[in-house]
């Protein structure tokens, strides 16, 4: 893909449909990860800016244009979305990669699964209109029943810095399919390409306050969002510490909430694997791919102890060919962490490792010839035990912790030695087995002989500490719905539960 000569977009918040300046006039600096370089500026939206996005919200709700709505007139509007983030393909490409650290190809790959996902659920929103109404056969006479999907109402949509247009995409999209009106909150670390969304959205129409787009710092912006009276649900995609937070202060107003958080996933390779190349491939994918910034990663590689030298031997042959560059370089394969604060923390974990006892067996620094940026070497550490923090925390780097088993029942007790339970893989061409860890996985995605495909049509999300709810598929629009049973009485019958006082 061609580099365009890209600007950085000057943007105010995308409320009502059409661009305001925040109420306090503020703005956060944008730092290009690979240069640690400012580049541009986002708004800074505050309680005052969250009270003017949730009323136009809920005029949207209220009015003809967007609340009365059919399925099939929001999936035009979705399909146009799509159109236009194909035809910017190359430029969002480019703005996601100048303000994350994505490399180049991982961005380009990420907006055509954006475009995907837009095209999934306005064919859902088509198929909405049929089963807006379901009649529901009593086999009684004298009551008519049916169950009535409606759009939930306000929602508050709060999304991470790893893919910051595909998980935004992921929650708007099911979202406008629904029928509700929302207001995304994306992280502060990186909000280019979802502002972006905002004037996509300007230019196919969408009815104003459908969307609104609030950019700004957590507890200025997310928390009032959360905690306003008047947005009907939150779901959010972040860390376990912030989940906590939010469905705290939602709990306040009984609000219903989803929430993907970390994880800390394991990959579990027995030594009767076909072919070894293929398992380590999987194995680097599943935990460096976007420079391990992903919450579903499986950073802890459980592999059967008569393979172990081997295994590693030929995954640091294959490290050295990741090659790690400024991220709009042709084939850059690993860029930077998105932050210098992230960075540190990338570090600080990897240097823990060491002083607990475990060997860092490769990387887990800068890379020499990146002078600029924040860098982290891919990194595999070995001689871990159960209590380190290596093995229980989640990193969000390229990092990966290794250790070895012997049976099928030690290996299990490893997958499930973690207080998440997001994903797990297993490395096996006994398929009878991968069944037997298909059950005792304690995770919501599981993966045979591969790590991290992820696909629209299927539902994503974990158990544990890694949250509840599902996006993606069916499952990522049922929860924008509200459901009500209505009933009605045919009978011309009285009820004769009480005494006619006519009858007296």
């Amino acid at each position: 893909m061609a580099i365009p000569n890209v600007r950085i977009p000057s943007r105010q918040l995308y409320i009502d449909g059409e661009w305001r300046e925040s109420v306090k006039k503020n703005r956060i600096p944008i730092i290009n990860p690979a240069t640690e370089e400012i580049i541009g500026d986002i708004p800074a939206a505050t309680e005052e800016d969250v009270d003017i996005a949730v009323e136009a919200a809920r005029r949207a709700l209220a009015g003809d244009e967007w609340g009365s709505t059919t399925g099939a007139q929001r999936a035009k509007y979705l399909r146009a979305i799509a159109a236009k983030i194909l035809e910017r393909k190359s430029e969002l490409a480019t703005l996601e990669s100048l303000d994350c650290g994505k490399t180049l190809f991982e961005a380009a790959w990420d907006m055509d699964d954006i475009a995907a996902c837009f095209e999934y659920y306005a064919d859902l929103a088509e198929a909405l209109d049929s089963k807006r109404k379901t009649p529901v056969d009593l086999h009684m006479d004298s009551f008519k029943t049916y169950v009535l999907r409606e759009p939930l109402g306000v929602v508050g949509l709060i999304t991470p810095w790893n893919y910051p247009l595909l998980m935004a995409t992921w929650k708007v999209a099911p979202a406008l399919a629904a029928g509700c009106a929302a207001i995304l909150k994306p992280s502060e670390l990186a909000s280019i390409t979802c502002l972006e969304l905002g004037e996509i959205c300007r230019e196919v129409g969408l009815p104003p306050g459908a969307l609104n787009i609030l950019t700004g710092l957590g507890p200025e912006a997310g928390a009032p969002l959360v905690s306003h009276p008047h947005v009907d649900k939150i779901a959010f995609t972040g860390s376990a510490t912030t989940g906590v937070k939010i469905m705290t202060a939602a709990a306040q107003l009984v609000k219903p909430v989803t929430l993907e958080l970390g994880g800390k996933s394991p990959i579990v390779v027995f030594d009767d694997i076909d072919n070894l190349d293929l398992a380590v491939e999987w194995t680097l994918f599943g935990c460096f791919a976007n420079a391990g910034q992903v919450c579903s990663a499986t950073s802890r590689l459980i592999i059967q102890e008569s393979i172990a030298s081997e295994y590693l031997e030929r995954l640091l042959l294959w490290i050295k060919n990741i090659k790690i560059s400024d991220p709009l370089e042709e084939d850059c394969k690993l860029g930077p962490i998105v932050s210098s604060g992230q960075y540190e923390k990338v570090l600080k974990f990897i240097s823990k490792a060491k002083d607990e006892g475990a060997t860092i067996l490769c990387g887990g620094e800068r890379p020499q010839h990146m002078k600029k940026g924040y860098y982290v070497q891919p990194t595999i550490i070995t001689d871990v035990n159960t209590s380190m923090e290596i093995w229980k925390e989640e990193v969000f780097g390229p990092v990966l912790c290794v250790k070895t088993f012997k049976t099928e029942e030690e290996a299990i007790e490893l997958a499930n030695d973690t207080k998440y339970g997001l994903a797990s893989a297993i490395m096996s061409k006994d398929l009878e087995r991968c069944e037997r860890f298909t059950k005792a996985f304690q995770t919501g995605i599981i993966w045979f002989n591969c790590s991290q495909p992820t696909f629209m049509q299927l539902p994503w999300g974990g158990r544990k500490r890694s949250g509840f709810g599902r996006d993606l598929g069916e499952w990522g629009l049922e929860k924008y719905l509200n459901i009500k049973q209505v009933t009605q009485y045919t009978s011309d019958e009285p009820w004769a539960f009480y005494k006619s006082p006519s009858k007296v």
